[in-house]
């Protein structure tokens, strides 16, 4: 039962944010302004953002549908298998969660871990790594397509780029759960495994369905789930997005505030410019304002894709900083929203910290992994 004091406390505390966050914006933008600004740039967010990723999001969901209806996931699923052991201490069945989660994201890890007979694959402290593996991934289809599309907007190709994000991404996996391996192994020392089984794969309905109809049931049904990732999406992208740009950017005019879209107190660039010999020196950073992208990426790599057009726009992103954000995007994904509920879902409520810091030095070792390729792959 809710104490009479956390009745009383809970109310006050909002109260006093939504006071402190009305005196940030309100004292320098103007009341009108600032509310002006947040409609203008939620919508803009929704026209200009959210439907491109939604369109990008259909069409990766068709291709995963593809991918999974006439073999090719169970076909990587084995090619991957005996990397599993050697680079995650997992078993074979594990590569299955990659790709699964790279085309869709991070909680589809947890239709995998629902099926008994793929735990009977896993070790006790083996369950747990699954998290930060899936997370490591998620999105990653999505991302992946999304980057390289802006090659219209930037002008020139970001393919290069946003592979070696996606290698440096998968570097970082194998730092996150190895660094977590370490406490789950402390923690389940005593406790033994549940024994190797290989793990059944789904018939599909060869037998019942002509190819053309299994094409068409796999393209649309994955098309109809990326209108799913598309729209559960939208809130994350509206509301923190707009308050990360409003952070991030100051007004567009030098007489001042006007109301207009993307306008803000541009506090992360003034944060970014007492650590940017910090960004330059691990990521290779060419501006404060990049310093966004990872801080939003903690909580929605959808939102922070929201960023990439306008950075683009403002030439404030380089092909580096493209490998680096693609690393950092893929391996967080959101983590810091969706990792309290996924390590629940596994029963290991009380390893979120662990698998919360694992991820971190995850993130930020993608981040640094895609810098270093990038020069090493520039020098050639």
């Amino acid at each position: 039962m809710e104490s009479p004091k956390k009745k009383f406390l809970e109310p006050i505390m909002l109260l006093l944010f939504l006071s402190f966050f009305l005196f940030l914006f309100g004292s320098q933008m103007g009341l009108g302004n600032m509310f002006k600004t947040i409609m203008y740039t939620a919508h803009d967010l929704l026209l200009n953002t959210v439907f491109f990723i939604m369109a990008v999001a259909v069409l990766t969901g068709a291709l995963s549908g593809l991918l999974s209806e006439f073999g090719v996931v169970r076909l990587l699923n084995k090619l991957l298998s005996p990397l599993m052991k050697p680079l995650y201490d997992l078993p074979g069945a594990a590569a299955i969660g990659i790709i699964t989660t790279y085309l869709s994201d991070n909680p589809a890890i947890l239709t995998l871990v629902k099926d008994r007979n793929f735990i009977r694959c896993f070790k006790q402290y083996q369950l747990p790594l699954m998290c930060n593996l899936g997370t490591s991934f998620g999105m990653g289809l999505m991302l992946t397509t999304f980057m390289i599309a802006q090659s219209a907007i930037a002008g020139y190709s970001l393919l290069i780029p946003v592979l070696i994000g996606n290698l440096a991404a998968f570097f970082g996996s194998v730092i996150s759960v190895r660094i977590m391996s370490l406490y789950t192994k402390k923690a389940f020392r005593n406790t033994t495994g549940f024994g190797e089984v290989n793990l059944p794969i789904q018939e599909s309905s060869f037998h019942e369905k002509s190819v053309f109809e299994r094409f068409m049931d796999a393209t649309l049904e994955g098309g109809k789930n990326g209108v799913d990732l598309g729209l559960s999406i939208i809130p994350g992208v509206l509301i923190i997005s707009t308050f990360i740009m409003m952070l991030t950017y100051g007004p567009t005019s030098p007489e001042g505030y006007s109301g207009a879209a993307y306008e803000g107190i541009a506090v992360l660039p003034w944060l970014g410019e007492k650590l940017f010999w910090a960004l330059k020196v691990l990521f290779g950073f060419t501006s404060p304002e990049l310093i966004a992208f990872p801080l939003t990426s903690l909580g929605s790599t959808g939102a922070a894709l929201a960023l990439v057009p306008k950075f683009i726009a403002d030439g404030t992103l380089m092909p580096n900083d493209v490998a680096v954000l693609t690393a950092i995007g893929m391996c967080w994904s959101g983590y810091l929203s969706t990792h309290v509920a996924m390590m629940d879902s596994l029963g290991s409520r009380n390893l979120v910290g662990k698998a919360i810091f694992s991820h971190t030095i995850g993130g930020i070792s993608a981040g640094i992994i895609a810098h270093l390729l990038y020069n090493l792959i520039s020098l050639n």
